[in-house]
């Protein structure tokens, strides 16, 4: 190893000084998971935080539901003020809770199973990625109810879910877990019982876009104005 302490461009050694000062950010179950096995796949995952970190910034207090380790909650705290965090697993919770603990992050985390329960607070926005195709089709309307809860009867709500149209391609593991896809059409009908205003866009890799619904791998629909 070179023996060296400063960088040979001087605009980069903050890089170093902050490494010296807080060690490597480390990644949670989630996001180490998807690093080590498909690394691609990740900043997909993470293009649908940007997706949301844009549409809601400026929002002041926004939840997320299912919200695994965190590992997209970070793009989300750059434009909002602040992020409750739920997930029904425990194991997911009580590492965000301490990352962010570490990291100073302005946000908590809450073990919470939204078919079962609310969570506590009154929010401007939520978001909810990746969820709701795991969530039993008889219980999918205690989702919604529960959420529409706890924002503001003006708040903004966005969920992403895999286009049902792509569930050949999916993963053997995705195709066990993912229990309830939807359709363009279906997803815009059911975000239609409970918002005024629904806005559905596609989504390829890292691409949103408003192109034709079935060749979507992933679907993201932002309901505004709770009914």
């Amino acid at each position: 190893m070179i023996d060296q302490t400063s960088s040979k461009e001087a605009q980069y050694q903050i890089q170093f000084d902050t490494l010296q000062e807080m060690g490597p950010v480390q990644m949670g179950p989630y996001a180490s998971h998807s690093w080590r096995s498909d690394p691609r796949r990740l900043t997909f995952l993470l293009a649908r935080y940007k997706f949301c970190s844009k549409i809601l910034a400026g929002k002041s207090n926004v939840l997320e539901i299912g919200c695994s380790d965190g590992y997209g909650m970070r793009l989300l705290l750059q434009t909002v003020d602040f992020v409750h965090g739920v997930d029904f697993d425990p194991l997911f919770i009580n590492w965000g809770t301490k990352h962010a603990q570490d990291e100073a992050l302005n946000c908590k985390f809450s073990v919470v199973d939204i078919t079962e329960q609310a969570p506590s607070g009154i929010y401007e926005a939520a978001y909810s990625l990746d969820l709701i195709e795991h969530i039993e089709p008889e219980k999918e309307h205690l989702y919604w109810e529960n959420i529409c809860k706890v924002l503001e009867p003006h708040g903004v709500f966005i969920v992403g879910t895999p286009n049902i149209t792509a569930s050949p391609y999916a993963s053997e593991w995705s195709q066990e877990g993912h229990i309830n896809l939807k359709s363009a059409d279906s997803l815009k009908t059911a975000m239609q019982q409970y918002f005024h205003n629904v806005f559905i866009f596609s989504m390829n890799d890292e691409v949103v876009h408003t192109g034709f619904y079935p060749m979507a791998h992933y679907l993201l629909a932002m309901g505004v104005g709770v009914r």
